[in-house]
């Protein structure tokens, strides 16, 4: 692998420039979105904390059933009981969540808690490369934030567990939400 040169980050920049201000009302509107919907989440956090463990549940319960099914279709393909485990541990942990939505958002914030740190490092690094270009500064915010909400997280565990999915969901969201507003509103085109 090899190491950025100077001229390969700036022409990174430029690239990211150029598509900022040609599809600016694309991020603004994704921002706006996120701020609506990160303030519904941030005012019945609990709802979308069940909300969120019943639809991933139903997810992975589906993606099981279809998984066994056709590992049971094709039991003679090489590596049928690696389709058929993985497709059983999807059912069975979808099973779990839409059954006991309580027990399964305890463990999704914990999955939220490494998801905010994951995130708040990446946004941290665009905001490095951004760097130079206006309103870096609000993803580096974004990236810090995230950082902060899995320290929280991590912090309140275990009595936490039952509405801080949807509530810090809903403040990540906002954040995000609001980045882009800003981003999408410095790189508007004036021919638009």
């Amino acid at each position: 692998m090899t190491k950025m040169t100077e001229i390969d980050l700036q022409q990174l920049q430029q690239a990211m420039l150029s598509y900022l201000q040609k599809h600016w009302k694309i991020f603004f509107a994704e921002g706006v979105f996120f701020v609506i919907l990160g303030t519904l989440a941030v005012i019945v956090p609990h709802v979308f904390t069940i909300g969120i463990t019943i639809f991933l549940g139903w997810l992975l319960l589906l993606a099981g059933i279809v998984q066994l099914i056709r590992a049971v279709r094709f039991i003679t393909m090489p590596g049928f009981s690696l389709w058929f485990l993985t497709g059983l541990l999807q059912t069975v942990v979808g099973y779990f969540l839409v059954m006991e939505p309580a027990q399964g958002s305890l463990t999704l914030t914990l999955l939220l808690t490494v998801f905010f740190a994951i995130e708040g490092l990446v946004k941290t690094y665009l905001a490095l490369m951004m760097r130079p270009l206006a309103h870096w500064g609000s993803m580096l915010f974004s990236g810090i934030t995230a950082l902060v909400l899995a320290i929280v997280v991590w912090a309140g565990w275990p009595s936490t567990g039952l509405w801080v999915l949807g509530l810090l969901l809903g403040i990540n969201m906002i954040f995000l939400g609001w980045t882009l507003v800003r981003i999408s509103l410095h790189h508007k085109t004036s021919g638009e």
